[in-house]
Order: C-alpha cells, then sequence, then structure tokens
C-alpha cells in the first residue's frame, strides 16, 4: 500500500512540473521582448555621443532637411548640444559637373541645370566649420542626427551616397566624390598554355615520386613496384633499374653535393645509393613506420625524412647519425622541404598544420593552422621568400620566415597530392583524381586544367598525378601517375595570345 502511494505521489509532482514548464516557457516562446522605448532613445543617444560626436557640429544638407524631421528638443537635451538657430539663407551644394547623360539615365528638369553653390552658401558653410578644423574637415560629410538615428544598428540596409558634394576652402575649390570603386583583381601576367609531349611507360605499379638531377641528364623515379628507374631526360629511355626496397618507394632526391641517391619507402627503410657503384652504401635506421618523403638541405651535408610516425628526422649523410627527432605533429608527416635560409625545414601534416622548424634548436618555429584538411605537399618558390601549400580545401601561399599568409588559390577541388613551381610564377598542382592545375603564382589565376587520358589498359580511376617537377631548365614538367607512366610536358610553342587591343600575336619559347 505504501509503495502504491509513494508512486501516486511521484507521478503527480511529476506531471505538475512538466505542467509547469510548459506553461512558463511554450506559451510564451513565440513572442518577441517587447522594445522599451526610454532606454532605446537612452542607447541612441550615448551612441551617437560616442561614435558621431566629432562631426555632429556639421551643417545638414538641405535635401536632407526635407526629407527627415529634425530633433525633437528632448532628444537635443539628452545629446548635450542644441541645434544652431540663424536666419542665414539655406545652401545647396552639388556637383562640379551636371548629371551625365547614358543609355537608362532618365534627365530631369533638376539634373539637367547645373547649380553652383550661392556665395551666401559658401560663407555659411565656412562659418559652420571650426577655424582649425577646417582644412582637415573639408572632405568630410555629416548625416544629421534623424539619419544617423534612422540607420543605426542597419549598416547593411544602407546605401552609399551617390551625389557628389563640393566643398569650398579659402583659395580654391575641393571636389570629393562619394563612391565606392569596385576592387579589380591585378592583372595575372600571361603564360603560354602545357600540352603533353611524351609518355613514358615501363613501372609496373604506381609512380609515387620524381627526382631530377642536377645536370639535367636524366631523371629518377620510385614506385609502388618497389623499384627505382632512372631514365634519360631528352629521349624518355632507361637507363638503370635499381632494386632493394621491400615495398613501395615514396621519396626519392639527387645530391648535387655528392654522387649520391636517396630513397625512402613504406618498408621504413632510408637508403644511400652510390650512383659510381649503383648500389646501396648506408642505411638510415630510426623511423618506426613508413617514411612518406625525404628532402636534401642545399648547403650542408644533411638529410631530412618524414614518416607515418608523425615525426621528421634529421640525419647526418655520412655518419648516419639521427641529429634531431623533430616531434610535434599529431599525424603522419606526409612533406617535408629544406632550404638554405631560415626557417630551414619546412613540414606538411595530416594533422592539417604546417610547421616551420629552427633546424640548430630541433624544435618548432612556428605553427601555421590555416588548412581544414591534410597537407600532402609543399613547394619552395625559387626566387621569392615564398612557399605554397596544398591540401583538399584550398592551395594557399605564405611568407617566410613567419608564415604569413598570401593568399588562397581556389578551384581545385580535389586532394592535391603534389606541387610545384618555375622561376617564372607558374605554380602546377596535381590531384587525386588525375586534374593538373596551372597558376599565376602572383595573382593566383587559373590558366590552364588538364585532365590526360589515362594508359590504354588502366582503369579511369587510375589517373592519380602523386607526384610532378620541373626539369632544371624548367621547359619541361615532369609528372608521376597512377596509371604506371610519367607523362613530360612542354610549353606550347605556336600558342597564340590576344594582346590588351584584341591583336593576335605568336608567342615563341624564350
Amino acid at each position: 500500500m505504501t509503495e502504491d502511494v509513494q508512486k501516486h505521489s511521484v507521478h503527480t509532482l511529476v506531471f505538475r512540473s512538466l505542467k509547469r514548464t510548459h506553461d512558463m516557457f511554450v506559451s510564451d516562446q513565440a513572442k518577441y521582448i517587447p522594445l522599451d522605448e526610454q532606454s532605446h532613445k537612452l542607447k541612441m543617444a550615448v551612441k551617437l555621443k560616442a561614435d558621431y560626436g566629432a562631426v555632429l557640429h556639421m551643417p545638414i544638407l538641405k535635401e536632407v532637411k526635407e526629407r527627415v524631421p529634425q530633433p525633437t528638443s528632448s532628444m537635443q537635451l539628452q545629446l548635450g548640444y542644441a541645434q544652431p538657430v540663424s536666419d542665414e539663407p539655406e545652401y545647396t551644394i552639388t556637383g562640379t559637373h551636371a548629371y551625365p547623360s547614358g543609355p537608362g539615365v532618365a534627365l530631369t528638369a533638376d539634373t539637367k541645370i547645373h547649380r553652383n553653390p550661392s556665395e551666401a552658401g559658401v560663407h555659411s558653410m565656412a562659418l559652420a566649420l571650426p577655424p582649425s578644423q577646417a582644412s582637415q574637415d573639408a572632405s568630410r560629410t555629416a548625416a544629421s542626427v534623424p539619419e544617423i538615428h534612422r540607420h543605426a544598428g542597419a549598416t547593411e540596409r544602407s546605401h552609399p551616397p551617390s551625389t557628389a558634394l563640393s566643398l569650398m576652402e579659402s583659395g580654391g575649390t575641393r571636389t570629393s566624390a562619394l563612391m565606392r570603386r569596385a576592387p579589380t583583381m591585378p592583372k595575372p601576367q600571361w603564360h603560354p598554355p602545357w600540352k603533353l609531349f611524351r609518355v613514358i611507360s615501363g613501372h609496373l605499379g604506381w609512380v609515387r615520386s620524381i627526382a631530377v638531377e642536377p645536370g639535367n641528364q636524366w631523371f629518377v623515379t620510385g614506385s609502388a613496384d618497389r623499384t627505382i628507374k632512372i631514365w634519360d631526360l631528352a629521349s624518355g629511355k632507361l637507363k638503370l633499374s635499381l632494386t632493394g626496397h621491400i615495398s613501395t618507394v615514396r621519396g626519392v632526391a639527387v645530391s648535387s653535393r655528392s654522387p649520391y641517391l636517396f630513397s625512402c619507402g613504406e618498408d621504413k627503410q632510408v637508403k644511400c645509393w652510390d650512383l659510381e657503384y649503383n648500389k646501396v652504401i648506408r642505411h638510415y635506421h630510426g623511423h618506426l613506420s613508413a617514411v612518406y618523403g625525404l628532402d636534401l638541405h642545399p648547403t650542408i651535408d644533411v638529410l631530412v625524412t618524414c614518416s607515418r610516425d608523425a615525426t621528421a628526422r634529421v640525419w647526418d649523410i655520412r655518419s648516419k647519425a639521427n641529429a634531431h627527432t623533430l616531434t610535434g605533429h599529431t599525424n603522419t608527416v606526409a612533406t617535408v622541404k629544406c632550404q638554405a635560409a631560415e626557417p630551414q625545414v619546412i613540414t606538411g601534416s595530416h594533422d592539417s598544420t604546417i610547421r616551420l622548424w629552427d633546424l640548430i634548436a630541433g624544435k618548432t618555429r612556428a605553427t601555421l593552422t590555416n588548412h581544414k584538411k591534410s597537407v600532402r605537399s609543399v613547394v619552395l618558390h625559387p626566387r621569392q621568400y615564398t612557399f605554397s601549400s596544398g591540401s583538399a580545401d584550398n592551395i594557399k601561399e605564405w611568407m617566410f620566415p613567419d608564415g604569413k599568409f598570401i593568399q588562397n588559390l581556389s578551384g581545385h577541388n580535389a586532394i592535391i597530392n603534389t606541387l610545384a613551381v618555375n622561376s617564372d610564377g607558374v605554380l602546377v598542382s596535381g590531384a587525386d583524381n588525375g586534374t593538373i592545375h596551372m597558376w599565376d603564382w602572383r595573382t593566383g589565376y587559373n590558366f590552364q586544367r588538364i585532365h590526360a587520358a589515362v594508359q590504354p589498359g588502366s582503369l579511369d580511376s587510375e589517373s592519380g598525378i602523386f607526384a610532378c617537377t620541373f626539369d632544371n631548365s624548367e621547359s619541361r614538367l615532369i609528372t608521376a601517375e597512377a596509371d604506371k607512366t610519367v607523362k613530360v610536358y612542354k610549353e606550347d610553342d605556336t600558342a597564340v595570345r590576344m594582346d590588351c587591343f584584341g591583336l593576335r600575336s605568336r608567342y615563341f619559347l624564350r
């Protein structure tokens, strides 16, 4: 019996609580809080004095006086100023030119006539301004108090004034045209289009990495077929195949300081090949997972590798010592670049950040968090102190040394695997869906898009671009692709450009 009473009493309490909650909130949920007129007036008065106090003394235009009512005396008392009362004639200040005629512009009796301000208007204008501020405020215009009241809190509805005001100064005339000019995009430099020049076959798996040797005689590719192949750059013929990796070769680099080739792969191995004997002479052990990329320092004998273990490691090439382990990323480090100037090491990661590293201390100098998706590629401009990063959300340009953001390059809506840039300011982005976009570095203008057909016998889905680079003459672009081929692109020397006068002029290769 006691349990029944408790159950009944608890049920009653819950029901009452629900009913009270319903009565308190649900019944009034669609009603807005009524506006308190007194507090609104006080708020507007404070806002007027704080934001527009410097221009409240300025005269009111005749057109504005006719269009809006004057403030009441109570409002003037609240604002702490009084409207000046004078018997001076009212004046109209107009532009120095009559209303322009044009298609769709109807001329009226008022706009046909060009009225100059009267002398009384000029004197009253000069008297209205304080002498010390006359030269500073000559180019300013002030809205009336009712105008400010009417537009307060509704800036998105306001429109810029369309009338031109001519303000008179002692000794001359000054015109201030209140017109907002639309932002204009800087004119991009014209670049000749690129066209497919050669397709090189030979790998039995996805081609994941490319490097060109400093003498520009040959280039090297690493593939998912676990081999490294060296190709003649001029003819595209295979010169040599190197075997030794037991998994996909994800990165290759050729030293400009010694006859060495460096490679890394998903087998956690980093190898140094002596190209005089075509065999491995050093291994660099330390990474705990697949090694995704590597780069050589341009001036010192240092190799930097990045891995799926979320670290980048700095190696002494000769002693094989692990000089630094760069930790801080929270996910796979997908790309690494080195340069002689500070910061000397730049990494991009799947944690969507870019880190600039102090090579001497082995610590992060700056972390760039603008990207929202994985950063898979970073490229340094060969002449400017800038770099670019590629991600699925955007391609971004940055300025060294602190990673100041320059601009976004939007439009390549795919996973960006690779970037390359030449001295002419052509930025190339290659994506997972097989598309290549060409950009003007300075303006971010996308001047060409390429989607080359896949190799016969390959699936359409196997059209990804995994790596791309310019050769040292910058006249050829080499891409490594998912259809197991290497493609070479050249500038189209038959391209015809249109100059600013619409005349055709033939472009020749430099």
